[in-house]
């Protein structure tokens, strides 16, 4: 047999004081609560507890409208003057939408609350929204391919055609530099005077500031001379006589007017063809203007800093110098500097000055 199980050492009014009255405490406050408050709302019905409110709060626009009204004292200053304007002020023009793009948004929104969602795969949208400038294309090839003189083994007539052009542009740079305007010295050489002609040099100064004077004399002669010596008063029989060729030179004047006018008239032909040629010289002029332009970007690219582009010279090997073998070649690293003048060619790279390292 085993042993009994052991009841608990405490008695039944010990047990009591152990339960928890939390719930009904619980209870009690909140049925306090709702009587309070009129009633519990589990019971009521949802129409009595949400209404929608259909009333504008019309003192909160009128507010905004007031303070919208309001002019600032600067402001007032400035109007009180005619001639001076205000500046608008830029948030008002933010704020502020056009009409058509409000009417827009309003008709996309409304689209938008039809539909419901907007289509992702859509390829206008993504076109309208994603708008970038594409930067004009450059006339001149990213990669120009040399003639063929300029290979490793070129046929003999293709590799002399070559090489006359590389002759011919080194002797035009020869020729600029020489045939062209000597630069001003910094230091003029010259020798010293003698006495002699230091005198010479003074009588010569002498002589040219007596001749001045005597010429200011004259001047002052000659003014005196043509000064009235008494003011006479005009009388009436001249006035009108004046007034006579005054009236007759004015009629003479509007004549010849008419008559030029009529003389115009008559040649509007030639004029209207006059007009036609020049019409033409200047189409053709602006023809000729554009395809130069065109030709100068095809060699040279747009001016883009203060250094001109200067192009590389013609890649050509000379007539010893062909081996006929890629082994034989002369090793020579030029992909680089090729790649940075095409850059330059193309107006991507602004060209800069050579740097000569010592």
């Amino acid at each position: 047999m085993g042993k009994k199980s052991k009841g608990s050492r405490k008695g039944k009014k010990a047990w009591r004081a152990n339960i928890s009255t939390a719930e009904i405490e619980d209870f009690f406050e909140k049925s306090t609560k709702d009587a309070l408050s009129g009633g519990s709302l589990s019971a009521v019905p949802s129409d009595s507890l949400f209404v929608v409110d259909k009333s504008r709060d019309l003192s909160v626009k009128r507010k905004i409208e007031k303070k919208r009204e309001k002019v600032l004292y600067c402001d007032s200053i400035l109007t009180k003057n005619p001639f001076v304007q205000a500046v608008p002020s830029s948030v008002n023009k933010k704020s502020k939408k056009k009409p058509e793009e409000a009417s827009t948004v309003k008709e996309a929104s409304q689209d938008g609350a039809k539909v419901g969602l907007l289509d992702l795969w859509d390829d206008k949208d993504e076109a309208r929204s994603k708008i970038s400038k594409k930067p004009k294309p450059s006339i001149i090839p990213a990669v120009e391919v040399e003639p063929p003189g300029c290979s490793f083994n070129p046929s003999h007539e293709s590799h002399q055609d070559v090489l006359a052009q590389a002759v011919a542009e080194e002797m035009q740079k020869v020729y600029r530099n020489e045939l062209g305007p000597a630069p001003v010295p910094l230091t003029v050489p010259g020798e010293a005077i003698s006495e002699e002609d230091m005198l010479f040099l003074d009588a010569d100064n002498n002589t040219d500031d007596e001749t001045n004077l005597d010429e200011m004399d004259q001047d002052e002669n000659n003014e005196l001379e043509k000064r009235p010596l008494k003011m006479r008063r005009v009388t009436r029989v001249e006035f009108n006589k004046r007034a006579r060729h005054k009236e007759q030179a004015k009629k003479e004047a509007e004549a010849k007017k008419l008559k030029g006018i009529s003389k115009d008239i008559d040649s509007l032909p030639d004029i209207i063809q006059e007009i036609a040629k020049e019409d033409e010289e200047r189409d053709k002029r602006r023809m000729r203007r554009t395809i130069a332009k065109q030709e100068r970007l095809k060699s040279c690219p747009p001016r883009l800093g203060k250094h001109k582009f200067e192009p590389a010279p013609v890649q050509v090997l000379l007539s010893e110098e062909i081996t006929g073998s890629l082994r034989k070649l002369k090793g020579c690293c030029t992909l680089v500097k090729d790649r940075f003048k095409s850059l330059e060619k193309r107006g991507i790279i602004a060209p800069t000055a050579k740097s000569r390292r010592k």
